[in-house]
């Protein structure tokens, strides 16, 4: 007969959700997760410049966000360096931030109110495409049953008829550690953007072919004029959905 040992101690394991969301809670951390968003790896003295921060104190944030996982390290030499833990970690960072409410923050010149549309209207979320753009990709693609809703997104057989035409293959079962469709939900437009194993072989697809080019310092991603006719004649993209808009999200209620 089993027997409750009063005088041993026992534990069990349970998730920790307030130690991740003390992690986020610092306006710095958060900052330099959503600066990695792009992708990247990045060294400790550019994320201190990128959030106008002490060395030292960048030091000391990023051991925090790498030993509470939300971070990867590397080092050569006397140089560190550290990136996003992986793509599921973006994609949680892409879904808070979509849920998170808009604070405001000013806009002193026309050229950071122009960076912020086109920031708005397309970027890299680590590895797939976000903003305006991306969302659109989704609904077309849903619309044109090349993507259909059952527990989630699932790429249907004209969907897969479709990659082959393009000349992509489908790489979902080459990448079973991976969930092959995915959506986050975007932050700037509140609906979701493809990612997964899938969105990131058409963001690569998508670069390779030039549709879309990547700023060098920057998440912001443009559409080229082939890239324009790509995206209507592929999938019917309106055009609408292939500039940056002059009108920013609206807040909350």
């Amino acid at each position: 007969m089993n027997r409750w040992d009063a005088d041993q101690e026992k534990l069990a394991e349970t998730p920790d959700l307030a130690a991740l969301a003390a992690l986020l809670a610092d306006r710095t951390r958060a900052a330099i997760c959503m600066a990695l968003l792009d992708g990247g790896t990045w060294t400790a003295g550019e994320l201190a410049e990128y959030a106008s921060v002490a060395p030292s104190t960048t030091t000391e944030h990023l051991n925090l966000l790498v030993a509470g996982g939300l971070l990867a390290e590397e080092r050569q030499g006397r140089r560190r360096y550290v990136r996003l833990a992986g793509p599921d970690t973006a994609e949680t960072l892409e879904n808070l931030a979509g849920l998170a409410p808009y604070r405001p923050v000013p806009i002193r010149s026309l050229a950071e109110a122009n960076q912020r549309r086109a920031l708005h209207h397309a970027r890299t979320c680590y590895d797939h495409i976000a903003g305006a753009l991306g969302c659109a990709l989704v609904e077309v693609m849903t619309e044109r049953g090349l993507l259909a809703r059952e527990y989630g997104l699932v790429l249907t057989a004209a969907g897969a008829h479709w990659l082959t035409a393009l000349g992509v293959p489908d790489t979902g079962p080459s990448l079973a550690h991976r969930a092959h469709v995915r959506t986050c939900l975007d932050w700037t437009v509140r609906r979701p953007h493809l990612s997964g194993a899938l969105g990131a072989t058409l963001y690569r697809h998508a670069l390779e072919r030039r549709w879309i080019v990547k700023s060098p310092t920057t998440r912001i991603l443009s559409v080229t004029e082939t890239g324009r006719t790509a995206f209507r004649d592929r999938l019917g993209l309106p055009e609408e959905a292939l500039s940056p808009s002059f009108a920013f999200p609206a807040p909350r209620g």
